[in-house]
């Protein structure tokens, strides 16, 4: 009788490993349950949506098998199964060729926000011999436990303000910010504008690229059977037999800042894009993205040992994350706490979109700019009313309503504060908003 093995997720290795959810018919985002035994699918309806949040759905193999008790013993079924993903696969659109041409559209930023071209040099504090290629990858034998890694050559060739990301980015901050921002996080685009974050570890290493595309209005991410989510060391897999066994071993999307600026606290999120955000507005902290909802692990948080660090986990996601923080404190030495600002101010229809501390930001840069375009606006107008009436007594222009930058109150803030809130007004909306208190 053979050994039972018990089921398991299917590991990704590409797009061809996501599916198209049961519940929510988002594509590629349902993982399947694979027979412990067979390594075949189970069934096309068990297994787990990746959108816990938004979706929830979750069939396990245990709950198939009491629902279905004739197929436990099936040996016919995962055939069967095998050829309906093979079918399903066949009837969805073409994903190889896109039918736009391969030389995108030039980009015209903001005329506040032109940047130079980029020369990236890696920072002195992470110089280290990087491979020309990942260790012990070879085609015919597989690495057992040696983390693989990717030359620096390839960030290097990709440095470019050149993605639909960095140019969402110019509607709103200044491009010394941007210049800055990206340099850190050592930001690259593809030929179509895909934003490529970077996860380098404390050790100056490249573990992978996670790639991206956004919209350049509204900084959403496109969603959509030819656009989805695709990592650097899937390409290299597919274009360079020695990545063929890569081994990858994922870490934080900004690890590499704890050794560039040692003496900050940690600050970590769930996206890349709200790290690169909100490291723009509170810079004094080193902003770190987990990836993922499930991101936030003991692995990859070993990094985190005699840190300071305050998780801020997306609407609905705080209890997920509080209990990863008591994992994390029990086999990490750190002080590590969580903050409730995001999860105890949103409004239902925010906590069913995933809203986070970014989309917090952005909505006040955007009231702020309107705010500032209105009052410009009402300016020209007075002028142009005491022109027609030379007599009017000069009258100071005052808002009707409190503009969302004005404190709340009369407490001074430290010098260092002061010249941050004085940087980027926004700041003060966010102290204000959640009733944040400085400590001294």
């Amino acid at each position: 009788m053979p050994h039972y093995k018990k089921p398991y997720l299917q590991p990704y290795k590409g797009k061809s490993t996501r599916h198209t959810c049961p519940a929510c018919k988002d594509a590629y985002s349902f993982t399947l349950y694979l027979d412990g035994n067979t390594a075949q699918p189970i069934h096309t309806i068990v297994g787990k949506c990746n959108h816990e949040n938004k979706c929830g759905y979750h069939y396990t193999p245990r709950q198939y098998f009491n629902d279905h008790p004739e197929k436990k013993n099936s040996r016919t079924q995962n055939q069967a199964t095998v050829r309906q993903l093979k079918k399903q696969q066949t009837q969805q659109p073409p994903t190889t060729k896109p039918t736009t041409p391969r030389q995108p559209k030039k980009q015209h930023l903001p005329e506040s926000c032109q940047l130079p071209s980029r020369q990236l040099t890696l920072p002195q504090q992470l110089q280290i011999q990087h491979p020309k290629q990942p260790a012990q990858s070879t085609p015919n034998k597989k690495p057992t436990t040696e983390i693989n890694h990717i030359p620096y050559a390839y960030v290097k060739r990709s440095a470019s303000y050149n993605s639909n990301f960095v140019h969402f980015l110019c509607n709103y901050f200044t491009k010394d910010k941007i210049e800055t921002v990206v340099g850190d996080y050592a930001l690259g685009a593809t030929k179509n504008n895909e934003v490529i974050f970077w996860q380098i570890d404390i050790d100056g290493k490249i573990r992978t690229g996670k790639i991206m595309q956004y919209n350049p209005k509204t900084g959403k991410r496109v969603k959509s059977n030819t656009v989805a989510i695709n990592w650097v060391h899937n390409k290299l897999k597919k274009t360079n037999p020695a990545y063929a066994n890569f081994n990858l071993s994922q870490c934080y999307f900004g690890e590499h800042l704890l050794r560039l600026y040692p003496n900050k606290p940690l600050a970590i999120v769930e996206a890349e894009k709200t790290a690169v955000i909100t490291s723009m507005v509170i810079p004094e902290y080193n902003w770190l993205a987990a990836g993922n909802l499930n991101g936030l692990n003991i692995e990859k948080s070993k990094v985190f040992e005699n840190q300071d660090i305050v998780l801020y986990p997306d609407a609905g996601c705080y209890e997920k994350w509080n209990r990863k923080m008591v994992e994390i404190k029990k086999h990490i030495p750190c002080q590590i706490a969580i903050s409730e600002l995001v999860e105890y101010h949103a409004t239902p229809q925010q906590i069913d979109a995933g809203y986070d501390i970014a989309d917090y930001i952005i909505q006040q840069l955007k009231a702020n700019k309107n705010y500032d375009q209105q009052k410009s606006r009402n300016r020209i107008s007075l002028q142009a009313k005491r022109q027609s009436s030379p007599l009017q007594p000069e009258e100071p222009l005052q808002p009707k309503v409190k503009h969302a930058t004005e404190p709340c109150d009369s407490t001074p803030f430290s010098p260092t504060l002061q010249k941050m809130i004085n940087s980027n007004p926004s700041l003060l909306t966010l102290i204000n908003e959640f009733q944040l208190v400085e400590c001294q």
